[in-house]
C-alpha cells in the first residue's frame, strides 16, 4: 500500500526527487531531467527473476529516450561501464581522485594466511596482526568493522568417517550450521533441519563443523576481547529495516565497538570513529567459477576498506588473504582501479567475455534429470545447426549448483563478439518451442550477471 501511495504522489507531481531501488526507475515523473545510479557496480541492480533486467542499463536507456543526462557513480565501477567510458566511446568519464575533506585512503596491510598457518600451526579466524590491531584500537576508544562474506557459524558439516557433507535435500549445496539457532540451513531455498547426532549416510558419530561464517567471527572477537561489545550484521541477524536501523544507530552512538558482518557492512556507511577494517578471506570469491570473480573480489575489498578513516582519525585496513599474489588483491591493496581494470579487461578480451563479447545463458530445469538432459541436447542440436562461426556454444553442462529447489539444471552458454548474431540465434530457438513451459523449464537470459 505504501508503494502505491508513493507512486500516486509522484504521478500527481507531488515529488521533484525520487530515491529508491530498481523500481524507482519506472516512477511516473513527467518532467524528468536527470537520472543518477549510485554504486552502479552493485549486483542488486540486476533483477534475478522475471522480468530479468539490469536497472543500470535501463537507466541509460530511459535517459537516452528522454534526451537527458544519466550519472553512473561508483568508487569501483563495473568493468562494463569503465569499458564503455574509456574504450567503447559510449560514456564520458569523470573522476574524483581524492576523498572529500581531509580524509585520505587508508593503508592496507596484507596477511598471508598460508604463512600465518606455518608460523602458528593452527587455523585461526583472526590473524595475530588483526587481533593485536583490534586490541589497540578498542583500547583507545575507537571502533572496528570486520568483513566475512559468509553466513552462519560453519559453512558446511563433514562426516569424518565417510567424508561426505550434509547437503540440502532439495538443492545440491552444503547446509550451513547456525550455532545460535542450533540448526542447519540452506541459503538457497531456505530449508532448515536439526543437526543430526550421526551421519545420515554411514551412521558415523564424528561430525566436524568446517568453514567460517559471521557467527564464528563474532565468537572469535568475543574470545579475543572479553567484555567488548561485538554485534553481527547479516541477513540472518538483521531481517527488517527497523532492526537494521536500530543496530546501526547503536554502532554510530558507540554502544557497539566491533561490527562483524557480510557485505552489508561494506556498503556506503560513514562512521567517523571506525579506524580499523579487518577483511577476512574476501578472496574466497576467486574460487568461484565465474568470469566476474576477480571483479567482485576487487570491489568487495575496496568497498570494505573504504569504511576506515572516514572522519578526522586516520584509518587502517588488515586484509587476510590466501591469494595475496592475485592481481585483484594486489590492486585493491593499493586502491588502484585502473591497474585492476587493465589486467581484467585483457583477460576478458582474450577469452571472449563481456564487455568484449555478448553472452547469453540458457538454463533447463526439471524435477526429472532425464528430462533436463533430453531438453538441453535438443536445444544444443538446434543451436549448432543454426549457428555460424561468429557464435561459440558451450555445453550443455551441469552448472556449479546442479540442483536447486528440487529441480535439476543444465546450462548452455553462447558467446559472440556480434550481439545481433547472438540475438538472432536465440530468437530462432524461441520461435519453435522444444515442448517446454518457457520460463519454468527453460530460461533464456542475455547478459547474465551470475553463472552459478
Amino acid at each position: 500500500h505504501e508503494r502505491v501511495r508513493q507512486w500516486l504522489r509522484v504521478a500527481r507531481g507531488g515529488a521533484r526527487v525520487v530515491i529508491g531501488p530498481r523500481s524507482a526507475l519506472f516512477a511516473p515523473l513527467s518532467a524528468l531531467k536527470l537520472v543518477v545510479v549510485d554504486e552502479e557496480h552493485d549486483g542488486s541492480y540486476k533483477q534475478q527473476d522475471f522480468p530479468r533486467y539490469h536497472a543500470r542499463d535501463m537507466a541509460v536507456i530511459r535517459a537516452m529516450l528522454a534526451g537527458i543526462p544519466v550519472v553512473l557513480g561508483s568508487a569501483t565501477p563495473s568493468v562494463e561501464s569503465y569499458y564503455n567510458a574509456t574504450e567503447a566511446g559510449k560514456y564520458s568519464l569523470l573522476t574524483l581522485p581524492e576523498r572529500t575533506g581531509t580524509a585520505v585512503l587508508p593503508p592496507v596491510q596484507v596477511v598471508d594466511m598460508r604463512e600465518e598457518f606455518r608460523a602458528t600451526g593452527a587455523k585461526t579466524t583472526l590473524s595475530r596482526a588483526l587481533a593485536e590491531a583490534l586490541q589497540e584500537e578498542i583500547a583507545q576508544g575507537r571502533q572496528a568493522v570486520l568483513l566475512r562474506n559468509r553466513l552462519g557459524y560453519a559453512t558446511f558439516v563433514l562426516c569424518r568417517q565417510c567424508g561426505r557433507t550434509l547437503q540440502c535435500e532439495a538443492c545440491a549445496v552444503a547446509m550451513t550450521f547456525h550455532r545460535k539457532a542450533l540448526h542447519l540451513k540452506c541459503h538457497y531455498c531456505g530449508r532448515q533441519a536439526p543437526v543430526p547426532q550421526e551421519c545420515p549416510f554411514c551412521g558415523g558419530e564424528i561430525l566436524q563443523f568446517l568453514g567460517e561464517g559471521t557467527e564464528k567471527v563474532e565468537e572469535a572477537v568475543a574470545l579475543a576481547l572479553p567484555g567488548v561489545r561485538v554485534a553481527r550484521m547479516d541477513r540472518d541477524a538483521v531481517r527488517t529495516a527497523r532492526a537494521f536501523d536500530t543496530l546501526w544507530r547503536d554502532f554510530e552512538a558507540g554502544r557497539i565497538s566491533v561490527m562483524a558482518g557480510t557485505q552489508m557492512v561494506a556498503k556506503g556507511h560513514d562512521i567517523p570513529n571506525v579506524t580499523l577494517v579487518g577483511i577476512l578471506s574476501a578472496d574466497f570469491l576467486l574460487g568461484l567459477p565465474d568470469f566476474r570473480a576477480a571483479e567482485r573480489t576487487f570491489q568487495l575489498i575496496t568497498q570494505a576498506a573504504g569504511r576506515a578513516g572516514r572522519g578526522f582519525l586516520p584509518g587502517r585496513v588488515i586484509l587476510q588473504s590466501f591469494h595475496p599474489e592475485h592481481y585483484a588483491v594486489q590492486a585493491a591493496t593499493t586502491h588502484d582501479f585502473v591497474s585492476f581494470y587493465e589486467k581484467d579487461i585483457r583477460y576478458r578480451k582474450t577469452v571472449g567475455y563481456p564487455p568484449a563479447a555478448a553472452l547469453a545463458r540458457i538454463e533447463f530445469r526439471h524435477a526429472d534429470p532425464a528430462k533436463v538432459e533430453s531438453l538441453s541436447r535438443q536445444a544444443e542440436r538446434r543451436l549448432r545447426a543454426s549457428a555460424d562461426g561468429e557464435v561459440r556454444l558451450l555445453g550443455p553442462v551441469d552448472p556449479p549448483i546442479p540442483r536447486l529447489e528440487g529441480r535439476y539444471r543444465k546450462h548452455i552458454l553462447l558467446r559472440s563478439r556480434e550481439r545481433r548474431r547472438l540475438q538472432a540465434l536465440l530468437a530462432g530457438l524461441l520461435a519453435s518451442p522444444l515442448g517446454v513451459h518457457s520460463g519454468r523449464d527453460m530460461l533464456v537470459e542475455v547478459d547474465p550477471y551470475v553463472l552459478m
